[in-house]
């Protein structure tokens, strides 16, 4: 910032003033003093008046010789100082406030310190805990419902497979017996081609003792119940294949049996399979008729 001459004009103007004042000052000073001399003198001081001769030989020498006074001068008439020339005192200067305001609006304002009391730390570390409870809780929910779903998707993927594998074996017994149909047709035909030909299909002979082979067979796999008396008879509609083997059985009518003889010489069939068929192949027949007896 540079000084103005003005400036400059005013700070001598001022220390002249002061300069002036203090001399002012010390002439009334002085002036005070030397006015002050005779009224001190006046003031009634005592004195007694002593003979020189009385005194001893040691004071009457050193007040002969003692030095004399010396006038003092006069003190010059203090100076009159016109109103207009006396000092101002001197004004000062505002300081510029060096403080950044937008500092001081961006601090942030001081938070007074909470004191905290036991019971609140124990009261913020009960919420800690069931904060931390309840989250290890929900994460071993969640948990537990992954493992419930992934132990469903697996028995979902077991019954599946369990199910193709029931539908493949039943695919397999329905091929197996289609191929083993065939293959009893083809004998069947071929059996009855030879028994034509050589002039047996018609031996009666042939057909009573396959007939008594087949009921030594029933009856050595059946135990007759006691309600089904001896030599009762009941007749057996049985569906087989070639070689003897029984595809189903069920009773025909007549039959003199209860409900439980007739269950029980149905399992006496399917037990005795296969049937009697080496040798009897040119009386053979898939839809069999026996008239079956009681032993």
């Amino acid at each position: 910032m540079r000084n103005r001459r003005s400036d400059t004009a005013s700070a001598v103007v001022l220390a002249l003033a002061l300069h002036a004042v203090l001399v002012g000052l010390m002439l009334f000073a002085m002036w005070w003093s030397r006015q002050a001399r005779p009224q001190e003198a006046a003031g009634g001081m005592n004195a007694d008046v002593v003979d020189v001769g009385m005194l001893s030989a040691a004071m009457q020498r050193t007040l002969r010789d003692r030095p004399e006074p010396v006038a003092a001068e006069p003190l010059p008439e203090p100076v009159a100082v016109p109103p207009e020339a006396q000092p101002r005192p001197q004004e000062l200067l505002p300081r510029p406030d060096t403080t950044d305001q937008e500092a001081v609006v961006d601090a942030p304002t001081p938070v007074k310190a909470t004191e905290t009391t036991p019971q609140d730390e124990k009261h913020r570390q009960e919420q800690v805990d069931l904060t931390q409870q309840r989250e290890h809780q929900a994460q071993a929910q969640r948990e537990q419902a992954l493992q419930d779903q992934r132990e469903q998707q697996l028995a979902e993927i077991r019954r599946q497979r369990a199910a193709a594998g029931r539908e493949a074996r039943l695919a397999q017994e329905r091929l197996s017996q289609l191929e083993a149909a065939r293959s009893g047709s083809a004998a069947e035909e071929s059996a009855r081609a030879d028994a034509a030909a050589s002039g047996q299909g018609s031996d009666s002979g042939l057909r009573g003792r396959y007939a008594a082979a087949l009921q030594e067979a029933i009856r050595a796999k059946w135990t007759r119940p006691d309600s089904i008396p001896s030599g009762a008879p009941c007749r057996l509609i049985i569906r087989q294949r070639v070689g003897g083997e029984v595809v189903d059985v069920q009773v025909g009518s007549p039959c003199s049996y209860d409900e439980q003889g007739r269950r029980s010489i149905e399992a006496a069939v399917l037990k005795a399979q296969p049937l009697p068929y080496a040798g009897f192949e040119p009386v053979f027949d898939r839809t069999l008729i026996l008239n079956f007896r009681a032993p």
